[in-house]
């Protein structure tokens, strides 16, 4: 049996490109170009369906290690936890203050995009601190 090697993460959301953006701005990702004969994604946007127009987005890891993140319209807004969320990993080998300082500083650049702080969980004897967040659709990520 093949292994995968790729994977795509796809978040359900209002407004894709909105929250592609955004997500693009926390990761380093970039917006990949627009298809063939399209000048830009809005050109492309506005040749589909009226019902089709603005459905969806993705982003990309412009080094190619990331996974793709692919954003979908869904009608129904996000009503309870998510079952999945991403650890944006900023803190990686950093303990104690340096280590929430470093976490404490990302959180102030993401929630000048509009993510939200929700809250902070402090290091105990078995765990690095870690900042619960929101991202501009309230689904929750980790700035671990």
């Amino acid at each position: 049996m093949a292994s995968i090697k790729q994977f795509q993460v796809t978040f359900d959301c209002a407004e894709p490109e909105r929250v592609a953006r955004f997500w693009c701005e926390v990761l380093g990702y970039a917006v990949p170009p627009p298809p063939e004969g399209f000048a830009t994604w809005g050109d492309f946007d506005r040749s589909l369906p009226a019902e089709r127009q603005g459905a969806a987005f993705a982003c990309a890891d412009p080094s190619g290690v990331g996974p793709r993140l692919f954003f979908q319209r869904v009608p129904e807004g996000k009503v309870v936890k998510n079952r999945l969320h991403l650890c944006v990993r900023v803190g990686t080998g950093l303990v104690g203050k340096e280590r929430l300082a470093t976490l404490e500083a990302e959180c102030a650049r993401l929630v000048a995009l509009g993510a939200i702080h929700v809250r902070t969980l402090y290091a105990d004897e078995h765990n690095e601190s870690c900042l619960v967040m929101q991202d501009i659709e309230g689904n929750e990520f980790c700035l671990d």
